[in-house]
């Protein structure tokens, strides 16, 4: 059996589930909850579709473009070819979407640091396995985490930064062939003097990371799909979830982080991949369950305040600016955006 039938039958039976759940495609229901977090006026704007495999991670630039990541799995290869992923990169002012870069590394967690450059969480199947970072003004990359203890991360995947420049990124695997090379699934720290600590090892399969705008809470999303490579796991193939939760950490001055609560408990659905923070601290989180895909604000403790259904989402990011309260949202293929009422956290530049 061919890796392309694997995805075929996997997607499909994916596929069925989606289409049968309440909330498809064309048919998004307007958003609800408290008004002081969405207004119920508020709906949700297409702005591109790739029309590849996924989406992930907006975050606006120092230029104003929204920068997102296209991950093209090598299992959803066509007869044109195995595309090598993209990060896009989208004008507000003109509606246009453009190619940055390709190949990407298989670019998935994108994040721009107190000095305007793109950090990026580079993942496996065919990609980097490392953390980058473009300067914006000269194009240059530079690796900023390769290798930990002499081996290859499993799967870098989402990052965050905090205000001493110390970065924090997740590394599960949900796909590729190659080797893991880890013995376990963690979040890490890389700081300003290019040291890198391996600092969670408790959150079962890392996916989503954030912090606080106080610096003194580092959010964890655990997404246990119970497989280390989905492209070679058919719809015949029983697994098992793991944790499916929103994890809260106690982020020390010195960069290190001590488990302190689990604020939601997803399962038996899927929990959620990607999220960020306003300014008042509240969660705007992707959340997967196939019966209610959206984007759910919640409280620093977890309490939901809002909820916008979305197609199936992968992560979210604010505008800067007069942007500020427009809430960008990768979605299946896509690319969307919503004005919500609160403004976004951003490191102070």
């Amino acid at each position: 059996m061919t890796r392309t039938h694997d995805f075929t039958r996997y997607i499909g039976a994916f596929m069925v589930l989606l289409i049968s759940s309440p909330i498809y495609a064309q048919d998004i229901s307007p958003p609800s909850g408290d008004p002081a977090y969405i207004s119920p006026d508020a709906r949700l704007e297409t702005l591109f579709n790739s029309g590849l495999a996924l989406t992930e991670s907006p975050a606006e630039g120092p230029d104003g473009m929204i920068y997102f990541s296209d991950i093209t799995f090598s299992f959803a290869a066509t007869e044109a070819g195995m595309e090598a992923g993209h990060i896009w990169r989208y004008n507000p002012k003109t509606g246009e979407t453009a190619m940055f870069r390709s190949p990407s590394g298989m670019s998935n967690g994108l994040k721009f640091d107190a000095q305007d450059r793109l950090v990026a969480a580079e993942g496996a199947d065919y990609g980097g396995r490392r953390m980058t970072r473009t300067d914006m003004k000269t194009g240059k990359s530079y690796i900023i985490a390769g290798q930990y203890e002499g081996q290859p991360f499993n799967s870098p995947n989402d990052l965050a930064i905090d205000e001493q420049g110390r970065v924090y990124f997740s590394d599960p695997r949900y796909v590729g062939h190659e080797s893991l090379d880890q013995p376990i699934m963690a979040v890490y720290r890389i700081d300003p003097d290019g040291t890198i600590h391996r600092i969670i090892t408790d959150a079962s399969k890392p996916n989503g990371v954030v912090i606080s705008p106080d610096q003194n809470t580092l959010y964890v999303v655990s997404n246990d799909n119970g497989s280390f490579d989905v492209g070679r796991i058919t719809a015949d193939i029983p697994t098992r979830k793991g944790q499916m939760a929103l994890l809260a950490y106690d982020l020390h001055p010195d960069g290190s982080a001590t488990f302190r609560k689990l604020l939601v408990d997803y399962l038996p659905e899927d929990g959620p991949d990607g999220l960020t923070v306003d300014v008042e601290g509240n969660l705007y989180i992707a959340e997967r369950s196939l019966k209610r895909p959206g984007i759910a604000i919640r409280s620093p403790e977890g309490k939901e305040l809002a909820f916008i259904p979305t197609v199936l989402p992968t992560n979210v990011g604010f505008g800067r600016g007069e942007n500020s309260n427009t809430l960008y949202i990768t979605a299946g293929t896509g690319l969307y955006r919503i004005k919500v009422m609160k403004q976004g956290y951003h490191l102070p530049r």
